[in-house]
This record gives C-alpha cells, structure tokens and sequence, in this order.
C-alpha cells in the first residue's frame, strides 16, 4: 500500500550508534535552535534513536532526504494527514497558517473576508429599530464645489443683504455695523469648526445638525435642538416668503397693492404681505407637495440670481466710484429726507414766485386771509433741495457714516422727531442689539453641506473645506458690503428702509450695475427659492425626529406618501410657516429665526466641546483645526447673541428646548428630600446608575472599563504594578478602572493581610493616578474567587468590560498546575461573561508613567475580534507616553487572497475610522508545515504526558525531558547534542521531597528504583504520536512567530489577536505552549481578545 508522505516512528535501541533509515535527522532541520520544552543537568540520559521509516513512495522519501541535506531550510515541507502520518497538504492556506485561530472563525472571521466589507460601509446610519441593516444608497459623487460649498453659499445669501443691508449700515455706522457683521459671521465660523470636527467624525447622512448632535449629546438634546432647528428652517420659510412679497409690492409692482399705499400705511403694507404672503406659501408648497425634482432645478436658477446681483453690487460700486448724477437725487428739507409721494416740488416757491404745495404739508391755511400760518418752525427756518443719494467711493462720505444714528420710532434722527407724513423717519427702535438679530439670519444657512454628505465623494474633506470657504466667502461679501455702502450711499439714503425717497425703489439696486431691475429681479428670484428650499427641507426634517420616535407625539409625521413624500409633515409645515407670514414684518421674524438657529448653534458647540474635553474613545475626527476654547467660545457667543437679540425671545426659546427635553426624558422619577447637596448627589448618582442599567452602550460610546486582576507578592504588593501603569496610560484618567486581588485562605484568619493589601494596592493607584476603586477578596479557591470578581465586580451598570491580566511567567518550570490553569480559567471566565480581555506579556518591560517612548506600535489583526485592536493604540496614543508613537497595521493575506486590494480595502477602513496608520499586507508563504514544526509538536506532547502520568520531582521531570531533548537533537553516530534552558535553575532543598530520619542507602536505592521506573515511562513517552491538530495549531504559532518578529522586533509594543482557550482541560499545557511560540522574540506583546461586540465604528 503506498503512501503520499512520511511516517515517523520511535524507537530505543542498547547501542551507542543507532542505526537509521534513510539518514533523516529531525534536528537538522534546526540548528541551533532552543528547546522550548524543561530542561535539567541531569546524568546522562539514555540512548535512543530516531528511525525514520520510509514509505513506500519514493518521491516522499527523496523530497524528505532533499530537505536534510539543505540543513536550516524547509525545502519539503509537509502536513499531517487524520491518521496521523504525515501527507502533502490539500488544505486552504488559512486552514495551514490560521489553524490556531480555526475553532472561533465563524464568530471570529479571518480578516481577508471581512475587510471588504469593513471598507466599503454605506453612508446611510442604520436605523432605530434595525440598526443592523444597512440599505443600498446610490453611488456618492459630489465634489467640495458643487455638494458643499455652492449649496451653503445659496443658503447663507438671502433677504436681508438685500433688504436690510443698507438700512443697517445706515443705522450702526460703518464702525458698528462692520462689529454686527463680524459678531454673526464669527458665530458661525466658530460653529463651522465644531461642526466640522463632528461632521469629520465619522458618517453623518441627511439630518444635518438633528443627527450630529442628537448622536453626540444624546436623543434628549437631539430631540429638543432638532425640534427648534426644525421650527427655525420653518419660519425661515416665512421670512423668505415675506421678503419676496416685499420686493414684489414694493419694488417690483406696487399697483398690486390691495390695501392702500404699501410704503405710506403701515397697516395696509402688512395686511398685503399677509394676504399676498399666504398666497405665495400655498403655491410654494404646493410646487413641493407636486414636484420637488422642479424644486432642484429652481435651486440652480436661484444660485445663479444671487451670484449674478452679488456681482453686479461689485461692479457697480467701481463703475459709479464717482457717485450717480441725475437718477438718484432725493429730495430734502434741511438735511431731512423727504417721502417722494408728497415732496411735490423740490421747493418752497415756483419759478414765478408762486407758493409750492410744500406749504399745506407744514402750515395751516387762513381760509379767510387763504395766507399759510403756524408753520413747522423746521420748514421755516429750512430751504427744499435735491442731494446726490449715491456720492460714490471718491466722495469721502464714509467720515459721515463713520458713526450710529440709532433711531427710535418717528425720528428723523436721534432725538428729533419727524413728519410722519412727508419725511422719511424710522418705523422701528433700533440698536446694536436689535441689529444683530435682524442681521443673523443672513449668515445661516452653513448646514447644507452636512445635510448632503451622503451624497459627497468625500465628505470628510468636502464638508470642512467646503463649509468654511463659504463663510469666508459670505463673510467677505457681508464685511466689504458694509465699506461699499458706507463709503458710497448718503446716510439719509441709507436709513430709508422701503426707498419711499425714490419712490420705492430699492436703495442697493441704485448702486449695481447695468441696471437696478437686476438686483430687483434677481432678489425676487433668489427669495423665492430659498422659501422653496425651506419647505423643502423642514418637513424633512420633522419626518426623520419623528422617525427616531423620541417624541412620541410627532409620530404621525413620520409617514410617508406613496411617492416619499412627507405629506403630513409638509401640512404642518404650511401652518407653522403661517404663522410667520402672520407676523408680516421682516424685522420681526428675523429675531425669531435668530433664537432657533443660535440654540442650533450653540449645541453643535457644546457637542464638540465636550467629546473633546471627555477625550470619548469615538471622537477621532479627520478635522484637526479645532479646539475645545474655540468651541466654547463659539458657545458663549450664542448665548451672548441670544439675549442681545431679544432677552426674551432667548427666555422663551431655551423654555422651549427644556420642555422638550424633559418630556423626552421624562420617566416620572420620584423626588428624594434630604439634607441638601448630599440628597442630590445621591439622587443623581441613582438616577445615572439606573440609565446606565437601561440597555448595553452604543459601539460609539463604548470605552474600556478595566478590571485588573493583580497579583501580590509575599510582602502584599502587586507582583508586576506595570499592569496598574498600563491601565492608567490606557484610560488617562477618564472611566472606570478596578483592581482586584485574591488571598487565599480563611476570611476570619486573613482578614488583616486583605486590609494591608488594599491600602497597598490604594497607594499604588493614586501614584499612577488611576481613579478607580480596589478591593482584596479572601477565598479558599482561587479560581473560584476570580469567576465571582469577573460576574459581579461594579454596581449595576457601572462595571467593567475589559479585563486586564498578567501572563503567568515561569509555568514550565512550576510543579503546581495551577500556576496556568487559573490563567486560562480566567480567561474562560472573562469569555463567557462577554467581557474584553488584555494579556500583558513582558510588563517590566513596559513603559513607566514617566517615560516617552518613540516608535512603533504595531497591531497585528489577524482575525475580527469587535475592532477592539484598532481602537486600543488610539487610547495608548491619547497618553503622553505613547503620544510620539506611530501605529502600524499588519494583517495576514493567504495565496487565495488579494493582497493588494486587501491593503486598499483596508486603508478605506482606518480612513471611515479617522485612524492614522500605517498599514501593511503579510502574505503567508504557500509552505506546509516543516520538520520542525512536527518535533516540536512531539517534543511537547511528550511532556506533557509524562508530567501527566507520572508524579515526579522537579529534578526528574528535568531528566525525562531532557532525554527527549538531547535525542531529538542527534547529528552523528556518536555524539549527541545536548540542549539546556536556562529558565531552569539547580533543584533546591525544597524541590527534593527527602523525609527526615531516612536511611541514606534506602533512599539511594529508592532514587535507583525511580530512575529504571523512568526510563521505562520514557521508553513508552517515545511511541506517542503527536495529534493532528496540535501540529497545525503549532504551525500557526510558528509561523506568524516567524512573520511578526521580522516585521514588528523593534516595534515598542505588539498587539495582537489572543487565540481561544481549550475547551477540556487536557489541552491547556498544549495551549501554554502554542502562546509561547506565538510570542517568542517579542518584548512587549499585548495579547487581546474582543467580547464579540463591536467597539469602534464609522458613524459620528
């Protein structure tokens, strides 16, 4: 019967030059090469020989006998077949090279078939009630140009340059006016940097700042800013609407009026804007509710319109730098401005002498003397003029708009009051306070970006650059807009608010060039498509809060039509927005806008602001320009603007967003009444204790909550206080850590020593700042005693998720089982209760609280274990001790696999992380397994089963082994090569069981009775074939031993994936070993096993 391999067997032989088949030597295959099995300098052990019994297939025999005479080279390597000889390979190579790893893969998968589809994630959150499923989205596109920047260009231009912009510089003064303009445009650049620290972190699909900051501060706060970020889209939608009824019955075509002279009568203007406004709403949304593609394409046209005016404002300042003669000459009285409907003539005489009508606006006519008397004392003592309105850039009338001229209701300037009836005085109170509410509407509008990132090509990149180029764009046309109007329009002109001097015409569109119908219409046009755009997008937004089902009432609004339509939502919508078009002032509706938008504002601040400060293990954003001062300072403007605006509106808005809070929050907590701050404490503690009982944390929340499990030493210190270091460079302060310890013994006799213990262990806490608590259990059972700290250590939710352990140095040369088999009970223990585990290995070796450690920390992901690999370095690097370190990613590609799109695949995958790394691709070279590999695996199931089988000293297990040892290790016909440990030192008193008032000749010839027992037990411990498995398992350990000592020997620290525990008990010793060989050469190895869970992830 042939054979396709090699079939290895054992045998002991009485003379001094054993004889051989085929001359193979197994320690060829090895030169040099340590034991990692015990070692002894025990007498000399006895002769045996390794016979290598050819099969009859030739071709095995010859590639056998090829690999022998190139000695250090594995030329024919070759697996084990099920029956126990030895077969070339048919299996995978993940089969070859993972086969530690191979019981676990179906919940642990290799990284070659997942990374895939880690790199390609869709840019759609999953939702509340599938979380899991992720949905197909089309193909991103959109560039920083098209999908950010022109869009919030369109948003943040709107009415109010065109409107009120003059009006304001006319009434703040250049100075002043330029501080508003700079005061609103710096509240929202400070937003924009928060915002785009949070937008760069991670995901953020349509919702804008709704999902940023309800995912950041949580449903209660999302729910209450997205709710008043809805209302603020909704009256923006008024203002909007309002304003392109004003442009159209004031400047466009006031005969449409149906309620008198709209720039004359105040009540019949309103009453038009109300009527007509309700007029425009109704159609408006009416184009939505039919054809929202209409919408799209309007937006262009509007964009278009607002570039186009903006430009011919530009234009016209240069072109007119000398002012405009002729066109724009209102008349005046003195230096008051005169309405143009009743100024008549520019005089107080005609030509022929004659009185003017002037006269009967001023004076009181004698019907019997028909002689003017009781004139105004102003018109008498003033003449009629006309005045140059537009003076233009060279006429220096920026020194007389230098200062304010705040105004109050029927005043033609500060202090002096007006005919209402033919001069142009103020309709309002103004101040720098109430200026800024009116102007901060125009600078909203920088969300649009974030609201369309689903459908960026790159909205880590597009969403930063694309938003603040826009502001600073915006920023520049609103700043150089207050120079050019105060440096080229007549004060008195600038503070005629509706162009009643210039009978009705609109005061900025004097100034543009060609002609002042451009500005007319291409306000209109651009108004009109930002109302559009407003109802697009608010009843949008309402759909997806109610979607999320935080606010129960709004459920019904998160139905959609057959079409997609948000039907309900878009009803609502219509009725708030009439209640803004009710209002019919623009100068009233902008502060209201002002309050929605700046509590918007505000928490997007606060988000940013407190991720940074709490250093959350999910806050990785791409954006690196931002700071926590720049956030709360973009914070502390909001609140500012807010009650300068309108100290009560602010009252009422943040009463608002309050109310909505704690109805979301809500659960009818009872009231505890005690002695004060010590009775909130307590409640505050029981009611975050009982939210954090709610449910298992969200991956983007989730931080590692240590429990150490240290051991003392003799004198009740920890054994390695590396691992309490480790933990405090891990956590940096922030979190839960605990520190356990066991004493074994009786409680009511050991009492005293745990107490010790823990002041110990207290101290060396607060020296490596760990804020955490420490506790000392006292068992009879060791093992037990961990199982119970792993289950039940913490309070309700406030407990650990990660275990932190110390791998158990000397195992090998320790007689006590239990030196690793409480280490690999623990490990099971921690399994099974779903927690994370850290193995450190080499932790004196570890960098102190101290040091500053330059180089690599390179991870080893080998397979999927929750992505608690990638987010462990990020957390070491946040320490001062690891700060200066670089993170390098290796993982494994097999033959099958595509190494190159393996790499590529998983660059995307730390990109969506916001993780900077290095990344690497080690392909597994298609070698089976070798020689080496096979004696190994014999070398270590020999001793095993003779440390199992038979109860020896130290002294005599050292003997056995190293028997196997020296004969694996033959070359010639007559000597041997005899390989020593040096882990293992001369036997002590201690470790030889020698009874008192023994007989010296008895016990010699006791000790000669054990050693013929010995090397009978070692004749039968050379019949043993090692099991299938285990050689596998052992080829996985050598060679990614192999690959990770070349690639990572110098790397300050190794993370890698810790493989499985045995199930039964007789394999732990096996499992010791397979770990041993994993990690030789390695200083610093943390080994890591994820709970199952995910840990880390893309979204925001």
């Amino acid at each position: 019967m042939s054979s396709t391999g090699l079939r290895f067997t054992v045998s002991k032989t009485n003379n001094d030059s054993p004889e051989r088949s085929n001359a193979a030597d197994l320690s060829s295959s090895v030169p040099g090469q340590n034991s990692y099995g015990a070692v002894s300098n025990a007498s000399k052990p006895a002769d045996v020989e390794v016979e290598l019994v050819s099969p009859v297939d030739s071709e095995a025999s010859k590639g056998y006998a090829d690999h022998h005479d190139d000695v250090g080279h594995d030329r024919k390597p070759f697996v084990m077949a099920d029956d126990g000889t030895v077969e070339g390979g048919n299996l995978t190579g993940a089969e070859k090279h993972l086969y530690l790893y191979h019981e676990e893969m179906s919940e642990r998968p290799k990284i070659a078939t997942l990374i895939n589809t880690l790199a390609n994630y869709n840019a759609v959150i999953p939702g509340v009630k599938d979380g899991d499923k992720v949905m197909p989205v089309k193909s991103a596109k959109l560039g920083t140009l098209m999908g950010v920047y022109l869009p919030c260009i369109q948003n943040i231009f709107g009415v109010i340059l065109f409107l009120r912009m003059t009006w304001l510089v006319g009434a703040a003064g250049l100075v002043e006016g330029f501080f508003v303009v700079f005061l609103c445009c710096s509240v929202t650049l400070l937003t924009a940097i928060s915002m785009s620290a949070i937008a760069t972190n991670g995901v953020v699909p349509g919702g804008g700042s709704y999902f940023m900051i309800s995912r950041a501060l949580g449903p209660e706060f999302g729910g209450a800013v997205g709710l008043l970020f809805y209302l603020g889209t909704t009256f923006a939608s008024s203002m909007y609407i309002i304003g392109a009824v004003e442009i159209l019955l004031t400047y466009m075509a006031p005969q449409l009026s149906l309620f008198g002279d709209v720039t004359n009568d105040p009540v019949g203007m309103f009453n038009n804007f109300r009527v007509y406004g309700t007029v425009v709403l109704l159609v408006l949304a009416a184009i939505v509710f039919i054809g929202v593609k209409f919408v799209s394409k309007f937006a262009a046209i509007s964009l278009f319109c607002v570039i186009l005016s903006i430009l011919s404002i530009y234009v016209g300042a240069l072109v007119k730098v000398n002012g405009v003669v002729g066109s724009v000459e209102p008349c005046v009285l003195g230096d008051r401005l005169l309405k143009s409907d009743y100024s008549g003539e520019c005089a107080k005489y005609h030509e022929d002498g004659n009185k003017t009508s002037q006269w009967q606006q001023y004076c009181v006519l004698n019907e019997t003397t028909e002689e003017y008397t009781d004139c105004d004392p102003y018109f008498a003592e003033n003449d009629f003029s006309h005045i140059q309105g537009i003076k233009g850039l060279s006429s220096g009338i920026i020194k007389d708009n230098w200062n304010n001229s705040y105004l109050e209701p029927g005043e033609v300037s500060p202090g002096v009051n007006g005919n209402v009836d033919t001069m142009v005085v103020a309709t309002m109170t103004t101040s720098f306070m109430v200026l800024v509410g009116i102007f901060f509407p125009s600078v909203t509008g920088i969300m649009a970006g974030s609201n369309r990132s689903g459908d960026l090509a790159d909205a880590s990149k597009s969403i930063p650059v694309g938003t603040i180029a826009a502001i600073l764009t915006t920023s520049f046309v609103y700043l150089t807009s207050v120079i050019l109007f105060g440096g080229a329009v007549d004060r008195r002109l600038l503070l005629d608010k509706y162009g009643a001097s210039l009978d009705g015409g609109l005061i900025v569109a004097q100034l543009c060039w060609p002609h002042p119908m451009v500005i007319v219409v291409g306000s209109f046009l651009s108004t009109l498509g930002a109302g559009l755009q407003s109802l697009t997008g608010a009843p949008r937004l309402l759909q997806a809060i109610a979607q999320d089902g935080i606010i129960p009432f709004l459920a019904p609004f998160g139905v959609s039509t057959a079409r997609g339509e948000p039907a309900r939502a878009l009803l609502l919508t219509v009725c708030i927005s009439e209640l803004g078009i009710l209002i019919a002032s623009l100068d009233y509706i902008a502060p209201i806008l002002t309050m929605f938008f700046l509590m918007c504002y505000g928490f997007v601040n606060l988000a940013c602001a407190l991720q940074t400060l709490l250093h959350t293990p999910n806050w990785r954003p791409r954006f690196r320009f931002y700071h926590w001062s720049l956030s709360f300072l973009g914070l502390s403007l909001c609140i500012a603007v807010m009650f300068m605006s309108s100290w009560y509106y602010a009252i009422v808005a943040m009463a608002l967003a309050v109310i909505i809070y704690k109805y979301i929050e809500y659960r009818g907590a009872e009231k505890e009444w005690g002695d004060g701050i010590r009775g909130l404490a307590l409640s505050a503690a029981r009611y975050s204790l009982l939210r954090l009982e709610e449910g298992p944390p969200h991956t983007k929340n989730w931080r590692p909550q240590i429990l150490i499990l240290c051991k003392l030493n003799d004198e009740l210190h920890p054994k390695h206080r590396g691992m309490i270091t480790f933990a405090s460079q891990l956590k940096a302060g922030k979190g839960l850590t605990l520190i356990a310890s066991v004493l074994e013994g009786e409680h009511h006799k050991m009492i005293g020593e745990a107490q010790a213990a823990k002041q110990s262990l207290m101290k060396i806490a607060k020296e490596e700042k760990v804020k955490g608590f420490v506790d000392v259990v006292i068992a009879g059972h060791v093992t037990d005693a961990i199982k119970y700290i792993v289950q039940s250590a913490g309070l309700g939710g406030l407990r650990h998720n990660t275990v932190i352990l110390g791998w158990p140095y000397g195992w090998r040369q320790s007689t006590d089982a239990r030196n690793f088999s409480v280490f690999i009970d623990t490990i099971r223990a921690v399994s099974t209760n779903q927690d994370a585990l850290l193995v450190l290995k080499g932790i004196d070796k570890y960098p102190c609280g101290s040091d500053k450690v330059n180089g690599n920390i390179d991870i080893w992901w080998i397979v999927h274990d929750g992505g608690l690999l990638m987010l462990l370095p990020f957390l070491l690097k946040q320490h001062k001790v690891w700060k200066n370190c670089k993170m390098r990613i290796f993982t494994v590609a097999q033959m099958e696999d595509n190494s190159i799109q393996m790499k590529k695949d998983l660059k995307t995958f730390l990109y969506h992380l916001r993780i900077d790394a290095e990344v690497e691709v080690v392909e597994m070279v298609d070698g089976d397994i070798s020689a080496y590999t096979y004696e190994r695996t014999l070398m270590m199931e020999q001793r095993n089963e003779m440390l199992k089988e038979m109860r020896l000293t130290r002294t005599e297990s050292q003997r056995l082994v190293q028997n196997i040892v020296d004969h694996h290790h033959e070359i010639g016909s007559t000597t041997h090569i005899r390989k020593r440990l040096d882990t293992v030192q001369e036997d002590t008193p201690e470790d030889r069981p020698v009874a008192n008032n023994v007989d010296k000749k008895k016990s010699s010839r006791k000790n000669d009775k054990n050693k013929s027992d010995s090397t009978e037990s070692f004749s039968n411990l050379l019949k043993i074939k090692p099991d299938v498995m285990n050689v596998r398992r052992m080829h996985t350990a050598v060679k990614l031993n192999e690959v990770i000592v070349n690639k990572s020997h110098d790397a300050q620290l190794v993370i890698l994936n810790l493989p499985g525990p045995p199930k039964h008990t007789a394999g732990e010793q096996n499992y010791m070993e397979f770990l041993e060989v994993l990690t030789e050469g390695l200083e610093t190895v943390l080994m890591v096993r994820g709970s199952g869970r995910e840990v880390i992830t893309i979204y925001s």
